[in-house]
């Protein structure tokens, strides 16, 4: 029998990452009490501190998008000029 891993989504992880950072309870109650590993807890508190000021930084949403958007019209005129060398291929050899 084969067990399938469990998916938890960023808003319960974000919730028991600031349970432990209000240390109200132990990691290891936290872990018994949502069933994961404590190391897991660990990890999630570190990463939320390490990206905590994100969310006051209004530069670091609006400078992604840009640079996605940037990418996303690259991708664009690459993928059109290799549909027109595809196409110019095509003819030469006949198909």
């Amino acid at each position: 029998m084969t067990k399938t891993r469990r998916k938890i989504d960023a808003a319960l992880k974000t919730k028991i990452a600031l349970e432990a950072l209000r240390e109200q309870a132990t990691v290891n109650e936290l872990a018994q009490r949502h069933q994961v590993h404590p190391n897991q807890i660990y990890a999630w508190k570190k990463q939320l501190l390490d990206n905590a000021a994100r969310a006051f930084d209004a530069k670091v949403g609006a400078e992604a998008e840009t640079a996605n958007a940037r990418e996303i019209e690259k991708l664009h005129a690459k993928i059109g000029q290799l549909t027109i060398e595809n196409d110019f291929f095509a003819r030469k050899l006949g198909r």
